[in-house]
């Protein structure tokens, strides 16, 4: 069995303690909060189950990596502390620990990452025989494995287009929601994640990796963005009321261009009311689904909708990236340290869970 901790029990957090507990290749060892008000309270009641778990929660960073836990699954944000976030993740290494993570964006292709940030993650791994592999919460299968399995079931292929389609009700981080992505704002405010370049920063590394796998040689990376107004006040469960008026829809595209034309695209739709904006893609049922489309011959076109956590779509779509991430730690543990990616893991199942419950 791999001790394994989980670093932060936001959405991803709450996924990855559900996950490592019912994996039977690892077990939980500990559980690293940042918030004091959870301190002391055990993982099960902070992961939504209804048992406990028997690990207390704690935000004494030294004294867990000192304990050298053989993984380590961070699960904080790293969306505006970049900086906290990677030297985080560089100490679990340097304690030995396989890292994986959604939070560390430039690695998603480590190949492209900053050669500054790539030297401190490989001095780390040098240093304490930790290895790390990032994958996204968007979900990262989404935007790689996917897509490449899906290539090799054609003849020919002329773009691959992969998309996360949302309604952002159901997404519980209303901060998010209403001032990085800028739902409820005027439309002369700037979202920090719409800001030029910076859909780039963060879904670029999946392109590069894209274009890498299949042989592809990339022109450059390009970004299209849309935003469109509320026509009438929306009151939520979750979020409160979002003013008629207001940015109620976005809809941006990372394109990797090759040959001149837009051939590898993720692309974002995510409203706050299904109302808004009707004519760009929906999901099949209104809530939410990531979808995959190759042109070419055959077309091909896969739509997958996970639920967890009572049938929250969103809460779904963080399960099956914290499986990605959590069903790689037993492989990464048998192999060499090293800085991995999607390219080298091979997505799998877990041995041994089949019917097994959590806790």
């Amino acid at each position: 069995m791999i001790p394994t901790i989980v670093w932060g029990t936001g959405n991803v957090g709450r996924a990855a303690v559900r996950a490592v507990s019912a994996h039977p290749a690892l077990t939980l060892a500990g559980v690293l909060v940042h918030n004091r008000d959870k301190v002391g309270r055990d993982a099960g009641e902070l992961a939504g189950l209804d048992t406990a778990l028997g690990v207390t929660a704690t935000d004494d960073v030294e004294a867990v990596l000192a304990a050298r836990p053989g993984a380590v699954v961070y699960a904080a944000s790293g969306d505006i502390r970049p900086d906290d976030a990677l030297t985080e993740v560089l100490a679990a290494i340097r304690a030995g620990a396989v890292v994986v993570t959604p939070a560390l964006y430039a690695f998603y292709d480590p190949h492209s990452a900053p050669a500054a940030d790539r030297d401190r993650v490989l001095a780390a791994i040098e240093a304490g025989g930790g290895s790390l592999f990032v994958s996204g919460v968007d979900p990262g299968w989404g935007n790689d494995v996917l897509p490449l399995l899906l290539s090799g079931l054609g003849g020919r292929i002329d773009a691959i287009r992969c998309q996360e389609i949302f309604d952002y009700t159901t997404y519980d981080q209303p901060d998010s929601v209403r001032y990085l992505v800028g739902m409820g704002q005027p439309l002369d405010y700037a979202p920090p994640m719409l800001a030029p370049g910076v859909p780039t920063m963060v879904w670029g590394g999946q392109i590069r990796l894209l274009a890498r796998a299949l042989g592809a040689p990339l022109d450059e990376i390009r970004e299209t963005l849309d935003r469109r107004a509320l026509d009438r006040t929306v009151v939520t469960e979750r979020m409160g009321e979002f003013a008629a008026g207001t940015q109620g829809a976005v809809r941006f595209e990372v394109r990797g261009i090759v040959d001149g034309e837009p051939r590898l695209i993720i692309e974002h739709v995510t409203r706050i009311d299904p109302a808004c904006a009707p004519d760009w893609p929906t999901p099949p049922d209104g809530a939410g689904a990531h979808r995959v489309i190759i042109e070419g011959r055959p077309r091909l076109e896969v739509t997958v909708e996970a639920s967890d956590e009572g049938g929250n779509r969103a809460a779904g779509g963080n399960a099956t990236a914290v499986g990605r991430l959590v069903n790689a730690i037993d492989w990464l543990a048998e192999a060499e340290p090293g800085l991995y990616d999607a390219l080298d893991i091979p997505l799998r199942p877990p041995v041994g869970v089949l019917g097994r419950r959590t806790a």
